[in-house]
């Protein structure tokens, strides 16, 4: 690519919040390198592009080794220094600890935290060489509180907010930014795909993935700490499991996330 335009990164891009977040760049003048690890981020990408961004699109599971080294050869590829990443790729299982896969606990685990860590360790050394870049980290209102039904998932979000602050603190005399971004429930396919549809918090109004993304690049662009987004109800909740004891925020998680008796975790 031969552009004057900034660089930016973005996983998990081939739908709901990633999408969102890829096109706020495409919109605000970006280039983009996209991945995602199923077909959908070839047609994401055609539909980045029709925003007037140039976009590099990679499918690969970064839950993966490889995987993560495959997108950050595409990065090197172009020649060019990432101005900004949204390490956003996750993935969820609802249902008891135990009636989960050991398989899908692990996925969890390389998806949410190895990944981030191992793309944020390769991006971060090349932004602190350039002295400049922003960092995005998808972490979850879901962190602040123990997960009943989600353990292993809630447990990775906790994890990758207590990263970017580290991070952020370990940077600060830099010029690059950690950015932490904290939704709440959002209308995407990560319930239908954790299998949590019969739960209440599955079955609940959620907010919009694109609201969602403003609020994260608006924070991101001013080098914000960390940004809870993007309805007053998420912000209200945020702000709640700040004080709420341990024990009341997993009581409350437990209402939302329980299965139905009877209902099989599958989607």
């Amino acid at each position: 690519m031969d552009s004057v335009k900034p660089l930016a990164v973005v996983t998990g891009a081939s739908s709901g919040i990633g999408l969102a977040l890829a096109g706020q760049f495409a919109q605000h003048g970006f280039d983009l390198v996209v991945c995602a690890e199923d077909h959908g981020v070839a047609a994401a990408a055609e539909r980045l592009r029709g925003l007037g961004a140039a976009v590099t699109a990679v499918r690969a599971d970064l839950a993966t080794y490889d995987g993560v080294e495959q997108l950050y050869s595409a990065v090197l590829a172009t020649r060019r220094p990432v101005a900004a990443a949204a390490l956003n790729a996750g993935v969820g299982a609802g249902g008891a600890f135990t009636d989960v896969d050991l398989a899908d606990h692990a996925r969890i685990i390389d998806l949410n935290i190895s990944s981030t860590v191992h793309l944020a360790h390769r991006l971060l050394r090349a932004m602190l060489a350039e002295d400049d870049g922003k960092l995005l980290i998808t972490s979850s209102v879901a962190a602040m509180a123990p997960g009943p039904y989600q353990s292993v998932y809630n447990a990775s979000k906790s994890f990758l907010q207590s990263l970017a602050l580290g991070l952020r603190e370990e940077l600060r005399d830099s010029g690059v930014t950690v950015t932490s971004l904290m939704p709440g429930a959002t209308e995407t396919a990560f319930f239908h795909r954790a299998g949590m549809d019969d739960t209440r918090l599955g079955r609940m109004p959620k907010d919009d993935a694109a609201e969602v993304a403003r609020d994260a690049f608006t924070a991101l662009m001013r080098g914000r700490e960390r940004v809870v987004a993007a309805s007053v109800r998420s912000k209200v909740l945020g702000a709640a499991v700040k004080v709420l004891p341990d024990r009341l925020k997993a009581t409350g998680q437990r209402y939302l996330s329980r299965p139905r008796p009877g209902r099989s975790r599958t989607p």
